[in-house]
């Protein structure tokens, strides 16, 4: 059987965790199946104790083939030594927090985190006695000053997808290690082709599979990628309790998409680079939030742990009348209003961001570049400016 071990990452993409090939097929089919059955009792007690470990399928609440093959290509990718998916990116996220966590327990997480998650820390976790700290994150020492006593996780999303602040990963995972605190990063942005947290220091990996992995807008899903221990753990608490383990048909929906991640998340970085440039010297843009732009305020940090940007960035208008802003995003045409990313369709959202992202409140633009020509979006974003008068 061919071994992927040593491959580079476009050819773990594309044929990673996908060796066997029942009947010689080049898709792996779907086991579309809710439990396994088993021959004796001998042979079910057996699968029962290490189906936990992914070694052997009783339940697909817990585990699948077509999940499996999902998985190892996310750790691989990742450099982890498991990865399992989830029903969402909520669902991965709140499983990860949750696998640390204790009554009375601390957590620190970055104030761009994604706000779903902003609102399990400050709405739902207090129930149980849980405390949070937010951070800038830019710096951090700020990380490292908020640590308390009682802190069990440092949460870190860089960049964030707001104004794109990065966090020096590695010296806050090393920090936290010596500590004997848990970190998660959300990864969702970079994708595994442009940064590796885990090779920095970071525990838990988390992404919105939602987004780029899958790349077709046709799945919710989530990813967490650590070690065995953390998530054999994590599956007979969290995944197990909550049956957050993500279906068969998604999985095979998402182990399609990755096949080609690396050609879109290319082309998606190529168009945003381009329109962001434009953009920046545009007369009714005051600033562009895109890591890659040569004026991005962490460029250093940026060129040292990432490899590449992708197709997410904001830019701040000078005009901050709100009507003038809504009259902008309602006149576009190739770009679609909505909240997600990662697609092969260009988005586009106003958002007014609260000071404590920036000096003040301040409205911005957030543009999702997808697959479209960039020309066709470029003369999308002028006539909108136009017909506006932003």
């Amino acid at each position: 059987m061919r071994s992927f071990e040593n491959s580079d990452a476009e050819t773990i993409l594309c044929h990673f965790g996908e060796e066997q090939k029942p009947h010689g097929a080049v898709v792996p089919p779907i086991y579309q199946n809710s439990l396994f059955t088993f021959e004796t009792i001998e042979d079910f007690v057996k699968a029962q104790a290490i189906s936990d470990k992914g070694e052997a399928y009783v339940y697909s609440r817990v585990g699948n083939p077509t999940v499996t093959i999902a998985e190892r290509k996310l750790a691989k990718l990742e450099g982890t030594e498991a990865a399992r998916v989830f029903g969402s990116g909520m669902a991965a996220i709140s499983s990860a927090v949750m696998s640390v966590l204790e009554a009375g327990a601390h957590v620190v997480a970055v104030d761009t985190c994604y706000g779903p998650l902003r609102t399990f820390l400050v709405d739902y976790l207090p129930r149980f006695g849980v405390s949070h700290t937010f951070v800038d994150g830019a710096d951090p020492q700020e990380v490292f000053d908020a640590i308390r006593p009682e802190t069990k996780l440092v949460y870190l999303e860089s960049p964030g997808s707001l104004v794109f602040r990065l966090q020096s990963i590695e010296a806050i995972a090393s920090h936290c290690r010596k500590k004997g605190i848990a970190t998660a990063i959300d990864n969702t942005y970079a994708t595994p082709l442009y940064q590796s947290p885990a090779a920095l220091g970071v525990d838990m990996i988390l992404h919105s599979a939602t987004k780029y992995l899958g790349g077709h807008s046709d799945i919710t899903a989530g990813v967490v990628a650590s070690s065995f221990d953390r998530l054999e753990r994590m599956t007979k608490n969290e995944i197990a309790t909550y049956g957050t383990l993500l279906a068969p048909f998604p999985a095979w929906l998402l182990t399609r998409g990755m096949r080609t991640l690396a050609v879109r998340v290319k082309r998606h970085e190529e168009s945003a680079n381009e329109i962001a440039s434009w953009l920046s010297e545009h007369p009714s843009v005051e600033l562009v939030n895109h890591v890659s732009l040569p004026s991005f305020g962490q460029r250093e940090l940026f060129l040292k742990q990432m490899r590449g940007s992708t197709g997410l960035f904001s830019f701040q208008p000078k005009s901050q009348h709100p009507a003038k802003i809504i009259a902008f995003v309602d006149a576009l045409r190739v770009f679609q209003i909505g909240v997600s990313w990662g697609g092969f369709e260009s988005l586009c959202v106003p958002l007014e961001v609260h000071p404590m992202y920036m000096p003040s409140s301040k409205w911005i633009i957030r543009l999702f570049i997808g697959l479209e020509s960039p020309r066709d979006l470029m003369t999308d974003l002028r006539q909108a400016f136009e017909c506006s008068g932003l």
